[in-house]
């Protein structure tokens, strides 16, 4: 992706790069200096991460846990700041562990800077999951 490429363009790609399992690729779409938030998150899981380290570290066991078919829902609506996207948005699968259906509905507010995501606001339910013992990085949702 290039500094010309639009938030909704990068967005989409990453979409796509969390379908094939590509979290490597999906990482680099990050700034170093990203911040990555759950505004919703139990007090036993991170409200915050700084850093595209902190961030391939969080996602880096992602396809271990939910195995993403398609996203058969994504609204990306532009901000008055051109950087600034708001995605409503819907996930299914199935729960590696116990095959059970993964159907999530999520908003996120993604802000991008010379083609790098440099906040990611992700506004998921994790309670939705709290009973399947989806575990990422340890400790993360």
């Amino acid at each position: 992706m290039s500094a010309n490429t639009t938030p909704a363009d990068l967005y989409r790609h990453g979409l796509r790069l969390l379908l094939d399992k590509d979290i490597p690729a999906w990482v680099d779409l990050w700034d170093e200096n990203g911040i990555f938030e759950f505004p919703f998150a139990p007090a036993d899981r991170p409200q915050r991460l700084v850093g595209k380290t902190a961030v391939a570290e969080y996602m880096r066991h992602y396809p271990d846990h939910i195995n993403l078919h398609d996203f058969p829902y994504v609204e990306i609506h532009q901000t008055t700041a051109p950087e600034t996207i708001v995605v409503e948005m819907r996930g299914v699968g199935r729960l590696v562990a116990t095959g059970s259906p993964f159907d999530m509905s999520y908003i996120a507010v993604v802000t991008v800077e010379d083609g790098l995501i440099t906040r990611y606001r992700d506004y998921w339910n994790p309670l939705a999951l709290q009973d399947a013992a989806v575990d990422f990085a340890g400790s993360s949702a």
